[in-house]
């Protein structure tokens, strides 16, 4: 734990979408809260099908969002100060990138996961 899953929607570019989880990842590992640095898991899953608004039909606006899901445990501020982090290293790495065609929405939801949840580690 954590799970980062990133969604885009197609008009956001990613130039690199290997490097932008590697340096999610990284801005996750360097905040000083997870144990291991294997312990952050990331994906970025397409978002083929949106709408912003209710008129966007020119697909003017877009988004990425990070969701963030945590074992329990950590307070508010520590949560808030993830999603912060995550947020500028987006904006850090994606923003130069952007075509001007599309307003870049970054989104950002930090969540504890159920208590309920298992893991196995298998090869190790």
């Amino acid at each position: 734990m954590p799970h980062l899953t990133i969604q885009a929607t197609p008009n956001v570019s990613i130039p690199h979408a290997e490097s932008l989880l590697k340096a999610l990842n990284q801005v996750l590992w360097d905040s000083g809260h997870f144990g291991k640095a294997t312990d952050i898991k990331a994906r970025i899953l397409p978002v083929n099908t949106f709408l912003v608004g209710i008129e966007d039909d020119e697909q003017a606006q877009g988004f990425i969002y990070a969701h963030l899901k945590l074992m329990t445990g950590r307070d508010s501020s520590i949560r808030n100060q993830l999603a912060e982090l995550l947020v500028t290293a987006i904006e850090d790495k994606l923003g130069a990138a952007q075509s001007g065609r599309a307003v870049l929405q970054i989104c950002v939801e930090v969540e504890e996961i159920s208590a309920v949840y298992q893991k196995k580690v298998f090869g190790s």
